[in-house]
């Protein structure tokens, strides 16, 4: 498997395999879903939504969210708009594989009220940089020349670990490289970090089993979000410099989203 990989460097799965906890298969067994969800209405979908949009920036809180998708009490639409969309992206990805064409239906969703029509689900074309709330370059993502090369070798990384026998360990292990990979080539216009947290428990879903979907990492993340912005910024400041042997603080985190509440 290690040789057959294109894009995802699997030099720190040992290191991690001894950090991990050692119950994380235990643990993501016992997952179950909430008592409130129904047929028409899941509230981990929506916690995922929410705090996936929340890290965005989105001014959205999960209590008035539920009251809006489970209870049909209705707000402004500029308030749920953008997280209806990615609730939708996400009941799409629980009916449909992990691939390429998928990937780019997702965005399509996810993005309907946050890049024109013409970008959605499409390779962007210019250089993106990710800025800080002062104006300050944080990172040059990779080269409109170098974005559709790097994604092909991603999806073909994720075929091919697919169709492999994974443990769980391992299964969390390529979900988050995967999710930080995406991040660092930032393929779309916009809508990157949506995508990759979305991908990331896809690929676990695709694994292990619909209990994928109530693993609350959205959550995590945003609850320590400056710490997950800074382990993503380790790697380095611009994408063909990028050293992956620095991500393994980042890779730590999906594991330890588990048991949260």
């Amino acid at each position: 498997m290690k040789d057959k990989l294109k894009i995802i460097p699997v030099v720190l799965l040992e290191q991690y395999n001894l950090k991990v906890n050692k119950d994380l298969s235990s643990l993501f067994n016992k997952l179950e879903d909430a008592e409130i969800s129904t047929h028409n209405f899941s509230f981990y979908t929506s916690v995922s939504s929410v705090f996936s949009s929340k890290i965005e920036g989105e001014e959205i809180e999960l209590d008035s969210y539920v009251k809006h998708k489970k209870f049909g009490i209705e707000f402004l639409p500029d308030y749920t708009k953008k997280i209806d969309d990615l609730y939708n992206a996400y009941t799409f990805a629980k009916s449909n594989i992990l691939n390429k064409e998928n990937i780019k239906s997702a965005h399509k969703i996810l993005s309907k009220h946050i890049v024109a029509i013409h970008q959605q689900g499409k390779i962007r074309t210019q250089n993106m940089y990710v800025s800080t709330s002062d104006g300050k370059i944080e990172y040059v993502a990779a080269s409109p020349f170098e974005v559709k090369g790097e994604m092909e070798k991603l999806y073909s990384d994720i075929k091919i670990l697919l169709q492999q026998t994974l443990t769980t360990n391992e299964v969390f292990f390529f979900a988050a490289m995967i999710h930080l990979i995406f991040v660092k080539i930032h393929p779309w216009n916009d809508g990157n970090g949506r995508s990759a947290r979305l991908i990331e428990k896809w690929f676990i879903a695709q694994k292990m089993g619909d209990k994928a979907w109530f693993v609350q990492s959205e959550k995590n993340y945003y609850q320590q979000h400056q710490l997950y912005y800074k382990n993503i910024r380790l790697l380095g400041l611009e994408y063909p410099e990028l050293d992956y042997s620095k991500s393994l603080p980042f890779l730590l985190m999906l594991p330890n989203s588990i048991g949260i509440h």
